[in-house]
């Protein structure tokens, strides 16, 4: 247990599993209470009893909600507002992968990835700011992606979205920067998170196609939801106080190395 974020309130979206899962659970180590947000309460529920409630129980609140719906959004800051009497830090986690093909792509799945990936980032920003500006004080972290670096064939419209991610963070740091407001991103590559599990689980060989995967980093192995999270925790802390309108890639180097 240490201090990092001692006396701090967090909103973590999509804290349910993988890497929001683990974020909430180191910010509650650093001492921050965090509310806990996800569109399916029952893995919220067995965060909260497995790992949660066995760190700080007294420092968690979960609430199940969709983030493309704004006024429910407001809402959900309101009562973190009401529970710990401020917030502090945002980390924008929630989100989904769409893969599709250009030429038939429906518009229903075109607007859900913008939805998901960019819009209910903005709406849980828009929401925390009027409190942000009010103390002249708050952090913003959103989980964009490798996606939003490097284009990667038949990842379409899910780059779209975490371009947009990223301009909107650079945009919102420049905005607020002298109001004591820090907007930063994190963008992973491979992560080995529930989602990536179940992918290499679907293979005819998992253990192949997981170690085919590795092969392609430079370090040769996949990256871990800690890793994210521990940097998510580093830019949430006063001690990246300098840091703003930034984002850290965390892919092991590969979008550094030349490749189909």
């Amino acid at each position: 247990m240490g201090n990092r974020l001692q006396n701090k309130v967090a909103i973590v979206t999509g804290a349910g599993r993988g890497i929001g899962k683990e974020i909430v659970s180191q910010f509650l180590r650093e001492g921050c209470s965090v509310a806990a947000i996800s569109r399916g309460m029952e893995s919220l529920e067995q965060a909260k009893h497995e790992i949660f409630d066995k760190i700080a129980p007294e420092r968690v609140m979960i609430h199940q909600l969709d983030i493309v719906h704004k006024e429910d959004v407001k809402t959900m800051v309101q009562c973190v507002k009401e529970r710990f009497g401020r917030v502090d830090i945002l980390v924008n986690n929630a989100g989904a992968n769409f893969f599709d093909e250009p030429v038939t792509l429906s518009d229903e799945i075109w607007e859900k990835c913008l939805d998901v990936n960019l819009k209910g980032s903005w709406n849980c920003s828009q929401a925390v700011l009027p409190l942000f500006l009010e103390r002249n004080y708050g952090h913003v972290v959103n989980i964009a992606s490798i996606h939003g670096h490097k284009i990667i064939r038949d990842s379409f419209p899910y780059p779209v979205a975490k371009h947009g991610l990223l301009g909107m963070t650079k945009a919102l740091g420049i905005q607020y920067a002298d109001k004591g407001v820090r907007f930063n991103s994190i963008s992973p590559g491979l992560i080995l998170t529930p989602a990536a599990q179940r992918y290499f689980d679907s293979q005819e060989d998992p253990v192949a196609a997981e170690k085919e995967q590795a092969e392609l980093l430079p370090c040769k192995r996949i990256g871990t939801s800690q890793e994210v999270a521990l940097t998510a925790l580093f830019l949430a802390s006063d001690e990246a106080r300098f840091i703003n309108a930034t984002d850290i890639l965390i892919d092991g180097g590969r979008s550094q190395v030349y490749h189909d």
